[in-house]
């Protein structure tokens, strides 16, 4: 997968999950779940900004463990969404969560075989 391609995926899927967030409820956990999931979720297509530009090999696994963490995160904010409901529609995440286990998928492939590059 092209650079480029993955970095349009990731700004794609921040935005996605923005259209998720705008459905959440507003109780005390709705609320907290929303930050949680704003921050880990466009936490990936920044940190790739930042891998593209990493100054070692180090650096750039640092920097792909760190957008892993992140969608396990929001991976993780996306179950508890459909669990508990706290959005109308629960079916709306399917699509978010098969995009999710794709880019975890990519990205843990990306840092074995930069690992094995070293």
């Amino acid at each position: 997968m092209k650079k480029i391609d993955l970095e349009d995926r990731f700004i794609d899927f921040t935005i996605r999950i923005s259209n998720v967030v705008d459905e959440i409820d507003s109780s005390k956990l709705g609320i907290h779940i929303t930050g949680q999931l704003i921050r880990s979720s466009s936490s990936p297509a920044l940190n790739y900004g930042e891998a593209q530009s990493a100054e070692s090999r180090k650096d750039f696994v640092h920097k792909l463990k760190i957008i892993l963490k992140e969608l396990k995160e929001s991976r993780i904010c996306l179950k508890i969404i459909g669990r508990k409901p706290l959005i109308p529609n629960i079916k709306k995440l399917a699509p978010i969560m098969k995009e999710t286990e794709e880019l975890i998928a990519i990205i843990y492939k990306s840092i074995e075989t930069a690992k094995s590059n070293m």
